[in-house]
């Protein structure tokens, strides 16, 4: 600075610290000032005790020189000041509002490498919490770190609101650096208090780590902090939602051992956890103790029964516990509608689901994000995929943003239609909208990979994602486990469940079953067997598959007396059995020749206004026919007729095949001409089969241009140049060239590869 710049700088400060209206006092010599003096005039040590003025001259540079909003240095020399004044709140605004637009983290990097400024504890604390804030707290785990290694002492707040913000943040890393800020937070002097250690609970739940959450709970008294409600219902919900149901009921018994009294939280997520399972009985019991306890039940009491309801088909019973609600001056609100309508649409009653829809908006209740997203998964479900776009251009008129769970929905759908070049859009988009690939979507493209039964690559996709910060879960592992027993290797299967326990990845019931049909499957009895013990001695809650599934082992083997132990015990055990058990246990008498048996209680369930189906019918005309015994096969048709059961092809066929085989030739003509209405909708059918192969081979039709992009493009995501393969890709899309199959799938496995390890990412 030269000696006239010098001069100009100490009348300008001077003006500073006398002037009441410094700003105007400046005005004459406005041509004068350059970004260089003004960010001098900033960090003049004099100015430091005039914040105000400070703030003035922050706002006249900004106004001057634009570009000075973008200068991390500019900022950093009007900060400390600041602080030192206690504007902590000014400060932090100001530091949001530049990390908004500041993508190359410049002013991370002018504090991790400015000597001065990182001394500087009040900064560095204020900086954790706003990257933090934006999301990027990993960001502030290296500021963290830097507090650390110049053993620099952070408050709790900045210690609580960075665990806080990494254990939120979708990865497993995160979660394992939140411990980490814990522990050495502790090692610099930090007193932690019961907050932080229920941040560190929800993040050890979030991993399936209950054992390590509990262990957190005994860790408080060390530094005298003691467990609250916010401590035990936060295990207790993830214990409820994974249908560990005996070791809530455990935690719940310790809860009241150290005096604290279950509040509205606790009972509603019991509630909500019997419902899961379908223990609605004791669901209700749950509300009437909260009756007891004077604590009413409210909103989100009902809304669970109602789900319970809802998730075993009970769908009158639901809509008058939604009545029952308004006579009980509990207003539904749009989760009550939601459930309803998912309940209809997963029931097949979508015209149901559509009005409650409309009852909604005429009642001036707003269809959200939720409400959208069930009516997208409906149309995917469905398959008619045009209808959710239109869905998804519905909502956004309406104001309403695509979530990652719109997103998530659109992909697994398109998969399942077998557009994988509408589902790799999709994919593509949601990046580009800002959202990153998530565990559902990884989930997605390893069940789409273990379809393809390319379960090298799955495998791959698994090992690979982990790396990258993906929190993988055990449908992660599922999937795969599944597609290795789908293709007989139980072995792999076996060797996957094993790494996944020993990550201390909790198995669901799905998990589970899974295991236990593959084994059943490939007739490994005795492993079956030992997972189901297994599975009941985990504290899980055995479903209706877990059950069929075993009785349907024991009749396969053609032990049907030991099925029907098995049913009796599992019925004492409050398994409630389906119409898929009392198909599976007719089949198993009726294929060992038990026909009487079959018939009693085929009898005793129709007598107590059970369920039943065209299966069922099927399989007991087709034992009658087997015994020839054709009368009362003939009566059971007409009864499957008055019921809208059918009759099908399966029964027209064994009516026919034993009538052919008792040599009753005139009658099984008669049946023939029935047969025909039926066989010509058998020849359309098949038509259609065909019809819809050549359409897909022409979609496979390998021509020079589909061959040589599709290719070029898999060599280049071979390569990790994933940027190359996209220009090709958008190339070859303007171009009308249809790409192969395995090219979308191989440029999916891309999108979900290029979300880097965080570490990497950090660094």
């Amino acid at each position: 600075m030269n000696q006239t710049e010098s001069e100009l700088l100490k009348a300008l400060t001077k003006i500073l610290k006398t002037s009441k209206n410094p700003i105007d006092s400046l005005t004459p010599y406005t041509p004068l000032l350059t970004p260089t003096l003004l960010q001098s005039l900033i960090s003049s040590p004099s100015l430091s005790s005039h914040p105000s003025n400070l703030l003035s001259l922050h706002k006249l540079s900004l106004s001057l020189f634009p570009s000075l909003s973008s200068s991390p240095s500019f900022l950093l020399a009007f900060l400390p000041p600041l602080l030192s004044h206690d504007q902590f709140s000014l400060s932090k605004s100001l530091i949001l509002s530049f990390l908004s637009s500041d993508p190359q983290n410049t002013l991370f990097n002018s504090l991790i490498h400015h000597p001065s400024l990182s001394k500087l504890k009040p900064l560095l604390e204020i900086s954790v919490s706003c990257y933090v804030k934006s999301g990027k707290p990993h960001l502030g785990f290296e500021l963290f770190s830097l507090m650390k290694r110049l053993k620099k002492k952070p408050n709790l707040f900045t210690c609580n609101n960075l665990i806080n913000g990494l254990v939120k943040f979708p990865s497993l890393h995160s979660i394992q650096l939140g411990k980490q800020v814990f522990y050495d937070s502790i090692m610099l002097g930090v007193i932690p208090q019961t907050t932080t250690f229920n941040i560190l609970i929800l993040g050890c739940c979030l991993e399936g780590k209950f054992n390590e959450a509990i262990s957190f709970i005994e860790k408080m008294k060390e530094f005298g902090c003691f467990p609250d409600n916010v401590t035990y219902n936060t295990i207790l919900g993830f214990l409820c939602k994974k249908g560990r149901l005996k070791e809530a009921r455990d935690l719940l018994q310790d809860m009241k051992e150290k005096g604290l009294v279950p509040n509205r939280n606790t009972f509603n997520i019991l509630v909500s956890g019997y419902c899961r399972v379908g223990w609605l009985k004791d669901a209700e019991k749950v509300v009437d103790l909260m009756v007891q306890n004077d604590v009413l039940p409210d909103v989100w009491t009902y809304n669970m029964l109602i789900n319970g309801l809802c998730g075993e088909a009970r769908m009158e019973e639901a809509v008058k516990l939604r009545d029952e609600m308004e006579n009980s001056k509990v207003l539904p609100d749009v989760v009550t509608y939601n459930t309803l309508i998912n309940g209809y649409f997963k029931w097949g009653s979508s015209e149901e689901g559509f009005r409650l829809a409309e009852e909604m908006r005429e009642k001036g209740m707003e269809l959200n994000a939720v409400t959208n997203n069930i009516l997208v998964k409906w149309y995917c479900k469905e398959g008619k995929m045009d209808e959710a776009s239109e869905r998804v251009r519905v909502m956004e008129e309406s104001g309403l943003s695509p979530d990652k769970v719109t997103y998530n929905t659109l992909i697994n759908g398109y998969c399942k239609a077998g557009n994988l070049s509408e589902a790799f859009r999709m994919m593509d988009l949601m990046g580009r909208k800002g959202f990153k690939m998530d565990t559902i979507t990884l989930n997605t493209l390893l069940h789409i990979l273990c379809e393809e039964r390319k379960l090298k690559e799955a495998s791959e996709l698994l090992r690979s994602a982990s790396k990258r910060g993906y929190l993988l879960d055990e449908v992660s592992y599922g999937t795969l486990i599944a597609g290795y027993f789908m293709d007989g290797k139980a072995d792999k299967a076996l060797n996957l469940w094993s790494e996944m326990k020993k990550k201390e990845i909790i198995p669901s019931i799905i998990t589970y079953n899974t295991v236990i049909g593959g084994l059943c499957q490939l007739g490994k009895t005795e492993q079956a067997i030992y997972k189901f013990n297994e599975l009941l001695g985990s504290g899980l809650v055995p479903d209706g598959t877990t059950y069929n599934t075993i009785i349907h082992l024991y009749c396969k083997e053609g032990k049907v007396e030991k099925a029907f132990e098995f049913h009796k015990k599992m019925v004492e055990n409050s398994f409630k059995p389906d119409v898929f058990t009392c198909n599976i246990l007719l089949s198993g008498l009726c294929s060992e020749g038990m026909l009487e048996k079959a018939l009693k209680l085929f009898n005793t369930w129709i007598s107590k206004g059970k369920a039943i189906d065209g299966v069922t019918y099927n399989t007991m005309i087709s034992g009658l026919c087997k015994e020839g015994r054709f009368e009362a096969a003939f009566h059971l048709v007409s009864e499957m007729k008055e019921r809208n059961l059918g009759p099908d092809h399966y029964t027209y066929n064994a009516i026919l095949g034993a009538l052919t085989g008792a040599g009753r030739t005139n009658e099984a003509e008669e049946f023939m001409s029935k047969m025909v209405d039926v066989g010509k909708f058998q020849e359309q059918s098949l038509q259609l089969k065909e019809q819809n192969m050549k359409t897909s081979e022409i979609t496979e039709v390998s021509d020079p241009d589909t061959n040589a992009c599709s290719e070029h493009i898999i060599e280049l995501c071979n390569q990790g140049r994933y940027k190359d393969a996209m220009h090709i890709f958008k190339e070859s899309n303007q171009k009308g060239v249809t790409l192969n199959k395995s090219t979308y799938i191989v440029l999916m496995e891309g999108l979900i590869k290029r979300r880097k390890s965080l570490s990497k990412a950090v660094q």
